[in-house]
């Protein structure tokens, strides 16, 4: 990262989910799959489904209104919000718009950020940069997706593995050697037709074939994002924590996207770090893409895993095909 004017880091937390659950149990009714099956290869349980009048504002908004509580800080005081999502409640106006309204964020700045899974880590980089510069002072990050509105129900090798949430963050100011330490963003576009929703956009509008042919729903090669993941989440955590002078056992806690729990144990397995640093959740949402990380970090956080000076590594990957990594050291 570029030498701070100050630092910045996270002063408050928030997450929001559907009520409904949908279980492994109900998945075998609806595809040829077994609990059994879905739990050894992603260690998936059951996964939360937005309701039909649902969408992701809906969400995000309710993420955001808890992270500000939990911050301390009026939404009126607001100077940035800053989406991160695949799945806009529509082309534009801009979902941070809708929240941005909803909240009373009336003197903020907004924009939406499309990272796929990496994207709430993106989100907090662009953040606590302009914090750093003094630009900004209080800036709303939000991670939200309702991944179960572009998921083919019919599709086994992937409905399985989606659920919908979110997740926020309040960035503002801390004390200088707290917050955010360093970050390692990037992406191989090359690979980006690996996981792709293709239909929908200026190359191929909406039309009879393409809702026929099933292309606004997520198309994924399992096997070629399954490698990507395994080899960039070690590599990018390594990348940042070098970036501030600090080796993979420095880390107190490690909050990975949750995608795969086998994805998870290899991402450990090449850090040569414990189990007992990791923050798991994905048994109980599946993968929520933007959503994923900053869920996870408000539980671990609630849960009290958390402590005043922790070292925290978070880690995405997602769509692009995108990676990004942080490291914060707790507190303000």
């Amino acid at each position: 990262m570029t030498r701070q004017v100050r630092a910045a880091g996270i002063w408050g937390l928030g997450m929001a989910v559907p009520e409904r659950i949908l279980t492994n149990a109900d998945l075998e009714r609806m595809v040829d799959t077994t609990d059994e099956w879905i739990t050894t290869r992603t260690g998936i349980k059951e996964r939360r489904i937005a309701a039909e009048d649902e969408a992701t504002s809906d969400l995000a908004t309710r993420a955001g209104k808890l992270a500000l509580r939990e911050a301390g800080v009026a939404a009126e005081d607001l100077d940035l919000v800053i989406v991160a999502t695949v799945t806009p409640d529509m082309n534009f106006p801009a979902t941070a718009c809708i929240v941005q309204m909803r909240l009373g964020a009336t003197n903020a700045a907004v924009f939406d950020l499309s990272a796929g899974c990496s994207g709430f880590v993106y989100a907090l980089d662009i953040a606590a940069r302009t914090v750093e510069s003094g630009a900004y002072h209080r800036v709303l990050v939000i991670g939200a997706d309702v991944l179960s509105r572009i998921t083919d129900w019919t599709d086994r090798s992937t409905c399985v593995l989606f659920g919908d949430g979110a997740g926020a963050a309040v960035v503002g100011p801390v004390e200088h050697g707290r917050g955010l330490l360093a970050t390692d963003l990037g992406a191989v576009g090359a690979e980006g037709h690996f996981l792709t929703l293709p239909a929908g956009g200026s190359r191929k509008p909406a039309s009879l074939e393409t809702v026929e042919g099933k292309e606004h729903y997520i198309h994924m090669q399992g096997n070629e994002v399954y490698k990507f993941a395994v080899r960039v989440m070690g590599e990018t955590v390594q990348r940042a924590l070098k970036k501030c002078d600090l080796a993979p056992e420095d880390m107190d806690v490690f909050v990975p996207h949750q995608a795969n729990i086998r994805i998870i144990d290899a991402a450990c397995k090449r850090l040569g770090i414990s189990r007992d640093k990791v923050f798991v959740n994905v048994h109980a949402y599946g993968n929520t893409s933007a959503a994923s990380v900053p869920m996870a970090l408000y539980e671990a956080f609630r849960e009290g895993r958390i402590d005043d000076g922790d070292i925290v590594a978070l880690v995405g990957f997602g769509a692009g095909l995108t990676w990004a990594s942080a490291i914060l050291r707790w507190g303000r």
